[in-house]
C-alpha cells in the first residue's frame, strides 16, 4: 500500500502558533501537536513533543528498544508498543523541561499521531486533538476527546448540549503537565482509498463532520485538503491556530 501526505499550519487569530506537524513517508510517520502555556511555552511543547516523538520511531523502526525505559505491552503489536512508548517519553521530556525552566512550568501540548505499516494503522491520541477517516464516503472520529464533558460528564465529541458549556475546552490528559500520560492506542486496518485527518481543534472546533466531509469528497491531493481544511476554518473566525495532515492511503 502507497501513502501520500499534506500538511498545512496556520497562526490563526493567535499572536503564536503554537501547533506543530510533521511526517514522514518512508517511516509511515504522521503527527500533529496543539500546545499549550504561557509566554511562548506551548510552541515549545509541541515542538517537543514532535521531535521526541519522531525520534523514537525513528530509532525503533530497526526493532530493538521498543519500549524503553517502560514495559512491553502484549496486548498492542510492536507498532503500537513503539508509539505508545514515543509519546511517553514526549511526555517526560517535556515534563523535565517544564521543571527545570520556570518560564515552562506547566507547559504541554496535545498530541494525535499514527504509525501505518502493512495495511496497518496504530494511532495514538492525547488531549483534544483528532484522528478522522474518510472511507466510502463516510466520515468517522476515530479518537475521543480527553475533555471534562467528555469524561467527567459523558456527552459524546459533538455533542450540542456541551457546544457553549464553559469547560468544554478543559483537558484531562495533556502531554508534559506530569510524569507520566498514558495515551489511548487505537490500531485500524488501511484499505485503499482511505483517507486519514489528523487535526487541531482550532480546525475540528469550527468544522464540523459535515463541513470536513464536504472537503473531503472532492478528492483532491492531501496537501490541497489539508490547505482547504485551515482555510475553511479560517473562514469560519476559528479563535485559534488551525493545524491539518491529510494522508491517503492507495
Amino acid at each position: 500500500m502507497t501513502l501520500t501526505a499534506g500538511g498545512c499550519t496556520d497562526i490563526g487569530p493567535r499572536a503564536l502558533n503554537q501547533d506543530g506537524l510533521d511526517w514522514d513517508i518512508g517511516l509511515g510517520f504522521f503527527v500533529v501537536a496543539d500546545g499549550m502555556g504561557g509566554h511562548n511555552a506551548g510552541e515549545v511543547a509541541s515542538h517537543l513533543a514532535v521531535q521526541a516523538v519522531r525520534d523514537f520511531v525513528t530509532e525503533s523502526a530497526a526493532g530493538t528498544d521498543l519500549a524503553w525505559p517502560f514495559s512491553y505491552d502484549p496486548a498492542l503489536s510492536v507498532d503500537g508498543n513503539r508509539l505508545l512508548t514515543a509519546v511517553r517519553l514526549a511526555n517526560r521530556r517535556i515534563y523535565q523541561e517544564g521543571c527545570a525552566h520556570a518560564a515552562f512550568d506547566g507547559m504541554g501540548t496535545t498530541v494525535v499521531a499514527v504509525l501505518a505499516r502493512d495495511e496497518r494503522a496504530v494511532m495514538v491520541s492525547v488531549g483534544d486533538s483528532r484522528i478522522y477517516r474518510w472511507r466510502d464516503s463516510v466520515l468517522t472520529q476515530l479518537t475521543s476527546d480527553d475533555t471534562w464533558l467528555s469524561t467527567v460528564m459523558g456527552l459524546a465529541d459533538d455533542d450540542r448540549q456541551g457546544a457553549s458549556h464553559p469547560l468544554k475546552h478543559v483537558l484531562t490528559s495533556v502531554v508534559g503537565t506530569r510524569e507520566d500520560v498514558r495515551p489511548t492506542v487505537l490500531e485500524e486496518r488501511l484499505l485503499p482509498g482511505d483517507r486519514l485527518v489528523l487535526c487541531s481543534d482550532g480546525v475540528h472546533g469550527r468544522l464540523d463532520s459535515q463541513a470536513i466531509a464536504a472537503i473531503l469528497c472532492q478528492g483532491a491531493p492531501p496537501e490541497r485538503q489539508a490547505e482547504a481544511l485551515v482555510l475553511e476554518a479560517l473562514i469560519r473566525h476559528t479563535s485559534d491556530n488551525a493545524t491539518a495532515l491529510v494522508v491517503v492511503a492507495e
